[in-house]
């Protein structure tokens, strides 16, 4: 009794854990304010905490009861079920921190896009339902003849069996690694690509001259804490994720190209996956916003005070009233409708050139650029005394 109580003790806490971290991240993700729910960005990290729990809630059971009764994962139809729940959830966390790292990459690199495409809440509710259909269907094919689910040595889990000859079944595990390998290295490409972004737009801010306010000003944005705290969610749990899915990656290529078999190191890579929903959820709960703006307000007080200067407010270019919580795309935006309403009333000036008198042509300019400078007024008067 002492051993089955020692050997239940692992699986019992990682159930406890996941199941209590992931409620607790989901709380705390329900709670945060309106326009951080609203945003795609933590709908998708709403997205991955409620994957984690179900992950946790299905799989975990399955192997406490295996522990009491091992003759539990000997049936063909539970053996199947427990090894499409590993496939399942394996391959959709990957694709949604993928899917994060994407829509970080468009919010900051590519706003323009951002816009056209209509990433909001319900893009990103959309997205996640067609990830969970796609991969629904991928992790069925086991079960419908394609591949098929064996009791690994331990005889504590069931997987596909990848050290099988058969053509098909070959394939399939080679497919499934592939495609878990392709979603590694695109969340990597993406995070760096993010990272590089902001580290090439503050050498700009910082060899620019001083007079250049929108740059500083930009940067100020992307520095906010609601952007500081998105980056830092995204590369933590980019961390987590990758680092608890790889060694099970590499152990299906290894297992398919390598003769020599190591059950070892098959459970070692399976029971590091596990160890994932438990650890993700607690970089939603203590990577928090009033968190952030404390560490956020306390560098700016270390940098004014070693500087001599007071921290000056942190404001938008061109919207005053968008405060921390704004993002960049929306001063984008905004510099953009200015700049195209300019070259709009630089065509009419070209057109009314044309066959007009010199009075008639200037009462023509005066009234057509007339917009254009309420509108400039309006935009960059809250700065002028820079």
């Amino acid at each position: 009794t002492s051993g089955l109580l020692e050997n239940m003790a692992l699986p019992m806490f990682m159930f406890a854990g996941g199941a209590i971290g992931n409620l607790i991240a989901i709380i705390v993700l329900s709670v945060s304010r309106q326009e951080r729910k609203s945003s795609a960005f933590y709908t998708l990290v709403c997205g991955l905490a409620v994957t984690d729990l179900l992950g946790t809630c299905l799989a975990s059971p399955l192997t406490i009861a295996n522990y009491l009764d091992q003759r539990v994962l000997t049936y063909p139809q539970v053996c199947e079920f427990h090894s499409f729940l590993l496939l399942f959830f394996g391959i959709t966390g990957l694709s949604i921190i993928c899917a994060m790292a994407a829509e970080r990459y468009l919010a900051i690199c590519c706003p323009y896009a951002y816009q056209r495409w209509g990433v909001d809440r319900r893009f990103a509710q959309r997205f996640l339902f067609f990830i969970y259909i796609n991969h629904i269907l991928f992790c069925c094919l086991p079960m419908m003849g394609m591949a098929r689910s064996v009791l690994q040595p331990s005889r504590t889990w069931c997987f596909i069996d990848w050290r099988t000859d058969e053509p098909v079944p070959a394939a399939y595990s080679v497919l499934y690694g592939v495609v878990s390998l392709l979603l590694i290295l695109g969340t990597i490409v993406l995070n760096l690509a993010v990272c590089g972004a902001l580290l090439l737009m503050r050498r700009r801010t910082v060899q620019g001259p001083v007079t250049r306010a929108s740059v500083r000003q930009r940067w100020r944005a992307l520095s906010s804490a609601a952007e500081t705290q998105m980056i830092a969610v995204l590369v933590m749990t980019s961390v987590v994720v990758l680092a608890c899915s790889a060694p099970l990656v590499v152990r299906m290529f290894a297992n398919r190209f390598m003769l020599k078999d190591d059950p070892t190191a098959d459970l070692a890579a399976i029971r590091i996956a596990s160890v994932n929903p438990i650890l993700d959820p607690w970089i939603y709960i203590l990577l928090r916003r009033s968190l952030f703006r404390r560490l956020i307000s306390l560098s700016r007080h270390g940098s004014s005070t070693r500087s001599g200067s007071s921290p000056s407010p942190q404001t938008n270019l061109f919207y005053p009233q968008l405060m921390t919580d704004g993002t960049v795309f929306d001063q984008l935006v905004c510099n953009a409708s200015l700049q195209d309403s300019l070259t709009a009333h630089k065509k009419n000036i070209i057109k009314n050139w044309e066959g007009s008198t010199t009075t008639t042509f200037l009462r023509r300019v005066q009234v057509d650029l007339e917009p254009s400078s309420c509108l400039l007024q309006s935009q960059t008067g809250h700065f002028r005394q820079e």
